[in-house]
Order: structure tokens, then sequence, then C-alpha cells
């Protein structure tokens, strides 16, 4: 179900969205990041994912956000639960003055074969496969993106 951008508006006004993130690897142990066109986090590298939907269960989530990001079919349960964080934008998708975003986030890691090809769509410039180490000393990658890899960085997301 879509939401009107009025309606939507008044969700991210006065509650977190709930969301997941996906910690794609590759069998080299690189991490799969995209180069966000839109808000929040626009113009950062930041791993693919994206809101729970109303009436939707976790793991259906899951499998569209695999399917619709990254054009594969990966169930929940191949998956390991990283664990929740939260992320805090003074900015929103739908470029609304002084409306902020909070989400709740999800985040999960699988491994994908080194050969297969992803290509993150929709809210993505481009996709690259970065090392941990390329990630955390980029100062490209969002911070919300490293606070994966990096417990430092859990504290420093508190609005970016």
């Amino acid at each position: 179900m879509f939401l009107t951008p009025d309606t939507f508006a008044t969700v991210i006004d006065a509650t977190p969205l709930v969301s997941i993130d996906l910690l794609v690897r590759n069998a080299q142990g690189r991490v799969l990041l995209g180069y966000r066109d839109n808000k929040p986090a626009q113009h950062t590298w930041f791993v693919p994912g994206g809101r729970v939907r109303k009436s939707e269960t976790i793991a259906e989530a899951f499998a569209r956000l695999v399917s619709v990001e990254l054009g594969l079919a990966w169930p929940l349960s191949e998956a390991e639960f990283v664990g929740p964080y939260e992320h805090m934008y003074l900015d929103n998708a739908l470029n609304r003055e002084g409306l902020t975003t909070h989400y709740v986030v999800l985040a999960y890691t699988f491994t994908v074969a080194a050969e297969q090809p992803l290509n993150l769509k929709d809210q993505h410039a481009k996709a690259a496969w970065w090392s941990v180490a390329e990630l955390l000393a980029s100062e490209s990658v969002h911070v919300n993106t490293k606070a994966y890899f990096d417990a430092r960085y859990v504290d420093l997301n508190e609005r970016s």
C-alpha cells in the first residue's frame, strides 16, 4: 500500500519508520553499497534497504526488499540478524522543510556468490563493493552505514 505524500508526511512527523537494511557481502567479504540519489542520506554511500509496509511481516518485507533492491530471491531464514539500530535525519524523503525522519532499523546480513552480478535499483545512482576498511575510512560513506561495521560510529548517528 502506497501513501499519499500528505499522509506519509503525517506518518514521518508522528512516528518512527520501521525499516530493514541489507548488509550484503560477497565471498571475499566485501560489502555492497549504493550511492543514494534521494533524501535522507542523499549523496552518500549506504547499504541497500527500505521500509516495512503496514500488514507486511518482517520476512515478507525482507524478501520484497531483496527482490526490489537487488533483483534476488533470498529468504529471511538464510540471513543473519545483526541487530536493531536507530537512524535519525534532519531531512526527509519528501523534501519538506522542518520535517525530520526517525528510523528503527532491523539490520540483516548475508553472503552472495562473488560472481553474482548485483545492481542496486530505485534510489541509488551507482553501486560498488567495498572492503570494511575502505568504507570505514571513507568520508563519503554515511555514518549510519559505518555503525554496522564498527561500534565507534553507533553513537555518532544521532541526527545526520
